[in-house]
């Protein structure tokens, strides 16, 4: 498999890392991870723009050559490279600021890799089997902008992880300092009761989600139901009829399970037909 390394594209086998990378020292980086379909991106401003703005929090130095048509051009050229033209694809985008200095940089230049993995489905799929989540309470991940982004500083995600596999979840729950609920591990999380869904506000310190944004956009537009921007009780969790995730590569997870709850999927099932036709208009 090929990837791009700076703009050339290497053998994935034969590509060198260097033991002074400041992703790997320091977790001085951040990653953007994206759904392509026959050589279409999906929802790529919306990815391109939130990269951009994670950069600039960072305070890394954006490239001169980092237009969205050179990015997405990057992209499809190593899609062709590794033969998956028409396929659905996980493409992954990891920025690193380049080596120099300790905790405090030498400078704010970068350098990024590109890398692709097949999916099995061409487009979004709703995976209606049992899913269990648990609420993972040992770390807390801190509300603020630097959550909102998908930096190399995941290790509350992690541990959650391990948490779940280990006492047989599929997934849980992760809160902030205030012990509000957030997202799951890999996940925007929303939450119905009745007519009315909640997920999670940005200053809580929830994931800027792009599918996130999707699903709010399809639920303004909708006469049937209210959506609210709120922090939510680990108390509520057990209180609603339906609660979901959302991400780039699933579009929408339903889950079955908390505790003692057991959830429907009516608004799932209804949500990822239309990602799905929003994926195929940008097909097209």
């Amino acid at each position: 498999m090929n990837v791009f390394v700076n703009g050339e594209i290497q053998s994935s086998e034969n590509s060198k890392f260097n033991l002074n990378n400041r992703g790997y020292n320091y977790g001085d980086g951040l990653f953007e991870t994206i759904r392509v379909i026959n050589s279409k991106i999906m929802f790529w401003e919306a990815h391109y723009f939130r990269l951009m703005s994670s950069m600039r929090i960072l305070r890394m130095k954006i490239p001169m050559e980092f237009s969205p048509e050179y990015l997405e051009k990057k992209i499809v050229e190593l899609i062709k490279a590794n033969h998956l033209e028409k396929a659905s694809v996980r493409v992954k985008i990891n920025i690193h600021r380049n080596e120099g200095g300790y905790y405090t940089p030498e400078d704010n230049s970068i350098g990024y890799v590109i890398s692709t993995k097949p999916l099995e489905n061409l487009f979004f799929t709703l995976n209606d089997e049992d899913y269990e989540v648990e609420l993972f309470k040992d770390h807390y991940v801190q509300s603020g902008m630097l959550s909102t982004i998908k930096s190399n500083n995941k290790l509350v995600n992690v541990l959650a992880g391990i948490y779940a596999k280990e006492n047989d979840f599929n997934n849980c729950f992760l809160i902030n300092e205030k012990k509000s609920v957030l997202e799951v591990t890999n996940g925007n999380i929303f939450l119905r009761k009745g007519d009315e869904i909640k997920t999670p506000p940005l200053s809580d310190g929830c994931l800027n989600g792009i599918i996130r944004k999707q699903v709010i956009e399809i639920l303004e537009k909708s006469d049937e139901y209210t959506l609210k921007e709120e922090s939510i009780s680990p108390f509520e969790l057990q209180k609603a009829d339906e609660i979901f995730y959302t991400n780039a590569i699933q579009g929408v997870q339903p889950i079955t399970k908390y505790r003692k709850k057991i959830y429907t999927c009516v608004l799932a099932k209804n949500l990822i037909g239309k990602l799905n036709a929003k994926a195929r208009l940008i097909e097209a």
